[in-house]
C-alpha cells in the first residue's frame, strides 16, 4: 500500500493524524504528510479510515 497527501488540498484539519498517527502527523504549517515509507499490515484498514474521512479528499490510498 502507497499513501499520498495532496499538500494543495489539504487544510490541515489533522483528522488523519487523530485516526491514525503511527502513520499521520502535521508538520510545522500545520498540514498532513505521511511520516512512514511503510505501511504496515495492520495499519492498512486505519489508513483507508482516515483517508475516507478526510474532509477534502487529499488522502490518496494506492493498493
Amino acid at each position: 500500500m502507497k499513501v499520498t497527501v495532496d499538500k494543495d488540498r489539504c487544510i490541515g484539519c489533522g483528522a488523519c493524524a487523530a485516526m491514525c498517527s503511527d502513520v499521520f502527523e502535521l508538520d510545522d504549517q500545520g498540514f498532513s504528510y505521511v511520516h512512514v515509507d511503510k505501511i504496515k499490515k495492520e495499519l492498512e484498514e486505519e489508513v483507508k479510515d482516515a483517508a475516507e474521512s478526510c474532509p477534502t479528499g487529499a488522502i490518496e490510498v494506492e493498493e
